[in-house]
């Protein structure tokens, strides 16, 4: 992902939480807020009752391919949050990547010229 690095930090986490912007379906929670850089930060959590550590990754990998695809329609200078609900470990990808796509838009994260 070449306009996004990896939130690691445990506060920046809890930040987005009580004070970003938030969207849901059922599949997938994303929570956002502007970082004043000229980068995006992704941070995408997937909680034990998702499934075992196999699900979970499987999971995690499914929301980072639709985010890569997607990066350059989105817009930059944002710290997003992805959280995969307890529905996302039995959705195929085309309605993760539907469910991901459909929350940004409601956050206004990607541009007008996006399909």
């Amino acid at each position: 992902m070449k306009n996004t690095c990896a939130i690691k930090q445990n506060h920046i986490f809890r930040r987005l939480y009580s004070k970003g912007k938030s969207a849901v379906s059922p599949c997938v929670a994303v929570y956002c807020r502007k970082n004043g850089r000229n980068q995006n930060r992704l941070g995408i959590t997937v909680g034990a009752k998702v499934g075992k550590a196999v699900v979970r990754n499987r999971v995690r990998r499914r929301i980072r391919e639709a985010y890569r695809i997607h990066e350059d329609r989105l817009v930059l200078g944002y710290d997003i949050v992805v959280v995969a609900r307890t529905r996302c470990a039995f959705c195929r990808y085309g309605e993760v990547e539907r469910h991901l796509l459909r929350c940004l838009d409601r956050l206004h994260l990607r541009t007008k010229d996006a399909p």
